[in-house]
């Protein structure tokens, strides 16, 4: 019986691909299970099995717990101290006692209890395996077959004892796959606690995946010629990939694309037909997005470095096509920026930007105390805040062919004595500013910006609750993600009493 022991533990570790203590230690709960069986009540039994011969002994034992426990929890499984040290003189509490008993025989323990305790163990051990060989992996490409195909996603096989499961959130829309097929995907998430067999997350739709097989399939890639700058996904439809060259010598957008569209091809048979475009990356956005936007049909981009947004100007014969079905285009084109784009046809920006002409020609013309024609040509000559014309260097007014030395002296004098009216009387409504606790206390508050608020009438977090996010922006440099923070972490108390209201009513 003693080699039937090893021959087991050999055979399963074999067939498994667990160490051979995992099979020693599920044999022992199984042997211990088929002893406790012949009590009746819940006595607490342990087996030893050496590694070396198979020969086991099996104890049954006692917890050594206080004199004063009375009564006992589990008087089959724990003992009193005093009664203890009788037995084992040096037995400390919280240790055991134990006792030689008759071991039951490996062949009579019932097949099927040892087979279920064994498979249980072997199973933990595969799990605890495959996490640990996948943990740290995420964004990784793997490649399996389809194991079986359900109502909520696809078991994929990824080989040796290890699942994915992709679910019907991260297949390719459409997508057509058949038991067997062979697939790619991302490696999204390890779980390693799961209530499914599947431990590994797996994804179609990732547009790490659009760049992961672009490295299989360009060598230029890894050998450092070509640089990935960036991907966007539309799954199943249209895809969107940014490439840098490192070597001069190197055309990454001809690399990419392969002799005859071979390499661009094969990604898209692997993603399902998904139409792929290679773009030029650059580091100014302007030129950026003018690659980015396929087909490009673009007229002018205005860029707000602030909000990290551009408005691009389009006929109005091309604003269908520049946006693309569904906003496609757009969309791709941001996601690859990382930037809000807004297309906006020529006769929109052209009466948007007379509007914004006017305002700034009448701010200039009060502010600066000068005629019409002169701060018209300030607003013609691309000047767009007080600050500008304070601070230019004044050679660059004098480019102007209507100013003269006099008029551009004047003008930067105006422009400075405002901006200094304006600091001068900040600092005054600062000195005035009194915050109150609870806004310099707020999650996400600084003093400065405390006091700046206050400055302008918002003195408690009542007072900023109250306010819109547009009439918070610019002070203290706000801009409107922050603004928009701030507002909802002021309204959480007015949340929290209108919740308990509801709960009071209610009950």
């Amino acid at each position: 019986m003693n080699q039937d022991i090893l021959n087991v533990v050999a055979a399963v570790s074999n067939e498994k691909g667990v160490g051979k203590d995992i099979i020693f230690s599920a044999i022992e709960a199984a042997l211990e299970s088929a002893t406790r069986k012949r009590f009746p009540g819940e006595v607490d039994v342990r087996v030893a099995v050496d590694r070396d011969t198979g020969d086991y002994s099996t104890y049954r034992r006692w917890q050594v717990v206080p004199d004063d426990m009375e009564p006992l929890e589990l008087p089959e499984q724990q003992i009193h101290l005093q009664d203890a040290q009788v037995r084992q003189a040096d037995v400390e509490l919280d240790g055991y006692i134990e006792e030689p008993m008759e071991s039951v025989a490996f062949g009579r323990i019932g097949a099927q209890n040892a087979r279920q305790v064994i498979v249980q163990k072997v199973r933990e051990a595969e799990r605890a395996r495959v996490v640990e060989l996948y943990q740290g992996r995420e964004g990784e490409l793997l490649s399996g077959t389809i194991k079986s195909i359900e109502r909520n996603g696809i078991v994929l096989d990824l080989g040796d004892n290890a699942e994915g499961y992709i679910p019907r959130s991260a297949l390719i829309p459409r997508e057509s796959v058949r038991m067997g097929d062979r697939l790619r995907c991302i490696l999204t998430e390890v779980r390693e606690e799961s209530r499914t067999p599947q431990l590994l997350t797996l994804s179609r739709t990732d547009r790490r995946l659009l760049i992961e097989l672009f490295r299989v399939e360009v060598p230029e890639i890894n050998e450092g010629m070509i640089r990935i700058m960036g991907g966007a996904r539309d799954p199943g439809a249209r895809a969107r990939l940014a490439v840098q060259a490192l070597d001069t010598r190197t055309d990454p957008i001809g690399a990419c694309v392969g002799m005859r569209g071979s390499r661009v091809q094969n990604v898209s048979n692997e993603l399902s037909g998904e139409r792929v475009d290679i773009i030029a990356w650059d580091k100014e956005p302007a030129r950026y997005v003018l690659n980015a936007m396929v087909p490009n049909d673009i007229v002018s981009v205005m860029v707000d470095w602030d909000r990290e947004s551009m408005n691009l100007v389009v006929d109005e014969d091309h604003l269908s096509q520049a946006i693309g079905r569904g906003g496609q285009n757009v969309k791709l084109a941001s996601e690859l920026l990382g930037w809000e784009l807004n297309v906006i046809p020529v006769e929109e920006y052209e009466k948007r930007h007379r509007k914004e002409s006017e305002e700034l020609r009448a701010i200039f013309q009060e502010v600066l105390d000068t005629g019409e024609d002169v701060a018209a040509i300030l607003v013609d000559e691309g000047y767009s805040s007080i600050e500008e014309i304070a601070y230019v260097p004044e050679s660059e007014l004098l480019q102007i062919e209507a100013y003269d030395q006099e008029l551009v002296e004047q003008l930067r004098a105006r422009a400075r004595d405002v901006l200094l009216n304006r600091a001068l009387s900040r600092e005054l409504r600062l000195v005035d500013a009194n915050p109150a606790a609870d806004l310099l206390e707020m999650e996400g508050m600084d003093r400065e910006l405390a006091y700046e608020l206050a400055s302008h009438d918002i003195v408690t977090m009542e007072d900023l609750a109250d306010q819109a996010v547009d009439d918070i922006l610019q002070i203290g440099g706000l801009d409107e993600k922050r603004a928009a923070e701030l507002i909802m972490t002021a309204r959480q108390p007015m949340f929290a009493e209108e919740e308990e209201r509801q709960h009071a009513n209610a009950g």
